[in-house]
């Protein structure tokens, strides 16, 4: 049976979830030192708002959100495991964080990505995002591609 269950960037399960993505991002781009501009944009406990999802007691997927500005709420690691994709959670959780953002007084969400990620960007276009200039800090980083989405 899978749950959701709300936390912060501090939770212990979505700090291995935070390691896992480093590993995975820097193994798409050739190793850590082709994204190290990006890493300290990134870090787990910044984010205020993080959403888990559980097997019964294991944690299997995640995703965060983070004040960006007063308007929009910043999107950030969402992550499945392996094992779990293609049973819609990585959906299922965007929709959860926007209703959060909706309901912390948020307009706008937005989040960057890179377009080798091609389900990502499939599942943020899908569910409405529209791609928009790259937002600060990611205006000044090779390789990040940014999406937003009225809500």
């Amino acid at each position: 049976m899978i749950s959701f269950k709300w936390t912060n960037g501090y939770d212990e399960a979505f700090k291995d979830f935070y390691l896992k993505t480093e590993e995975y991002y820097s193994s798409l781009v050739g190793g850590i030192d082709n994204r190290r501009s990006f890493v300290k944009y990134n870090i787990s406990d910044a984010i205020s708002h993080v959403i888990i999802a559980y097997d019964d007691e294991k944690p299997i997927a995640c995703a965060g959100l983070k004040r960006y500005s007063k308007s929009d709420a910043e999107i950030k690691r969402v992550w499945v495991e392996p094992d779990y994709r293609g049973r819609h959670l990585a959906g299922d959780m965007m929709k959860l964080i926007e209703e959060k953002a909706l309901t912390l007084g948020f307009k706008r969400t937005v989040l960057q990505t890179r377009k080798i990620m091609e389900d990502a960007v499939h599942l943020y276009e899908k569910l409405g995002y529209k791609k928009i200039d790259n937002y600060p800090p990611y205006d000044k980083l090779d390789g990040a591609i940014c999406f937003a989405k009225d809500l």
